[in-house]
């Protein structure tokens, strides 16, 4: 079971068909849309009828209590012997573990991606450079906004897209972004020698209070609280929205978009920066962990150790070069050729076959590869379309990754999981995000959004910041 960004690939297609003749198997893949697949998962989990592969949050307090309860193979120890699972980064392999132990294979993400795409011909249009600070962000948001970027004569834009977030809190959503920015932890930091949760720290209120502005000022999509993260892209390209803040790789999307209406002028419409400022000139950046997910392993359909090592035997297949480059870049001499020997330039993109191809590599099989991204290559190849465009916006891409990699915000809760998280998370985790989204949209005061933390506390948060602490201390003892 694996996650789903765009149109599931025909089990009869090329794409399924180059897959099942390279690993010599056959395969059955549920592919769940994003926006649902928390949900998908947790009812998954809670049934009797466990696919043997699972794309999943190792972190998930579902499968955390699944994990622990024996429902998932314990890695630990046990991939190392498999020469293309052995994890490439000890850190990231950390990470990804619950307490140190290893439930699934982590798949290999940049570490600093976070990036603001921005509407390059809407900031021309306007007279405005691009920022470097949230000020300078709140000026093109607001310019976006009223000054009518898209010259239709109506006042029906606004500056930054936000959709309706799949995650809880400390997810990587534009507002983890955002409180970053100012100074929040980054999920977990150390506050007067204590390690505290970022949204009990008083930059978190003044994050949240600067977006709200923006929100009441029309600057923001009104429907940020309900939009289909599946559909983020449409209004950046439908001229209604002028900012997305997320993955770096978002800006070849969109950039895809303005291709497919004119060749030509593709380039003048997309602008990326790195991450911003603060008023005072600090800066600190949102690092991501290393990893997206992990490819855990049921116990439930794959019952004694020789079927395990079946398994482990198929991913480790798929995970050497050959493999990850088929489920990264797709088809070689048929939607891409290899330039320079470490970059994938896309091939016959005009053509609706091969368009099929790299749709399904791009919204779904890229879902199992566990060494190779588009991003940064791994040890499959970094994408380079064919355009010059393209070209830029990788070259800017590494150039924003490796500056902003310099003044990260590590989360230092990474690897561990409290037991109080997972015996609450179900009411824990939606408390702080549902109230951030009543804040920013009226319905709560900063009154309420500050009881609904404390509530948080008192419904098990004490304990749960009580036990990160001491889990921490423990690390590599």
């Amino acid at each position: 079971m694996s996650k789903l960004f765009g149109t599931a690939p025909d089990p009869k297609g090329e794409m399924h068909q180059a897959v099942e003749k390279f690993l010599g198997k056959k395969l059955q893949i549920t592919w769940v849309p994003n926006a649902e697949y928390t949900d998908k998962l947790n009812v998954t989990l809670a049934s009797d009828n466990l696919p043997q592969v699972m794309v999943v949050d190792p972190k998930l307090p579902a499968f955390v209590k699944s994990a622990q309860a024996g429902a998932f193979w314990d890695l630990t120890g046990k991939i190392d012997k498999y020469p293309n699972l052995k994890p490439a980064d000890a850190r990231t392999a950390l990470n990804s573990s619950v307490n140190g132990k290893i439930y699934g294979l982590y798949r290999m993400r940049p570490l600093l991606r976070s990036a603001i795409v921005i509407r390059k011909d809407w900031l021309k249009k306007v007279g405005l450079q691009e920022p470097e600070t949230v000020d300078d962000l709140y000026e093109i948001a607001k310019a976006f906004t009223e000054k009518d970027p898209d010259g239709n004569g109506k006042k029906d834009t606004y500056g930054l897209i936000i959709p309706k977030w799949p995650g809880n809190y400390a997810s990587a959503s534009p507002y983890d972004v955002i409180e970053t920015w100012f100074g929040a932890p980054n999920g977990w930091g150390e506050r007067d020698g204590k390690i505290v949760p970022g949204f009990d720290t008083p930059e978190f209120l003044e994050a949240n209070r600067w977006l709200k502005k923006m929100v009441d000022g029309g600057m923001v999509n009104p429907d940020f609280a309900t939009l289909d993260a599946a559909k983020w892209n449409e209004p950046f390209h439908q001229n209604k929205g002028g900012m997305i803040i997320d993955v770096n790789i978002r800006s070849r999307q969109v950039l895809d978009l303005f291709y497919e209406d004119d060749k030509e002028t593709y380039g003048d419409k997309v602008a990326m920066v790195g991450n911003l400022k603060r008023s005072d000139g600090q800066k600190f950046s949102y690092p991501f962990t290393g990893y997206a997910d992990v490819l855990a392993i049921s116990k439930q359909s794959v019952r004694t150790e020789a079927d395990l090592d079946n398994v482990l035997k198929t991913l480790d297949k798929l995970a050497m070069k050959e493999g990850q480059v088929l489920v990264t870049n797709g088809i070689e001499g048929r939607n891409f050729k290899v330039e320079n020997g470490d970059t994938a330039a896309l091939i016959n993109e005009d053509d609706p076959a091969v368009k099929t191809i790299q749709d399904n590599v791009d919204d779904a099989f890229i879902q199992l590869s566990t060494k190779g991204t588009v991003d940064i290559g791994g040890i499959a190849y970094q994408r380079v379309p064919s355009g010059q465009p393209y070209k830029d916006m990788v070259a800017l891409q590494k150039k924003l990754m490796a500056e902003d990699l310099k003044t990260a915000v590590h989360n230092v809760a990474l690897p561990v999981v409290a037991p109080t998280a997972v015996a609450k998370g179900a009411q824990l985790d939606t408390i702080i995000p549902d109230a951030r989204i009543k804040y920013l949209s009226g319905t709560f005061t900063e009154e309420q959004l500050k009881a609904e933390i404390k509530r948080w506390y008192d419904s098990g948060g004490t304990q749960v910041a009580a036990e990160i602490n001491d889990l921490v201390g423990k690390l590599g003892q």
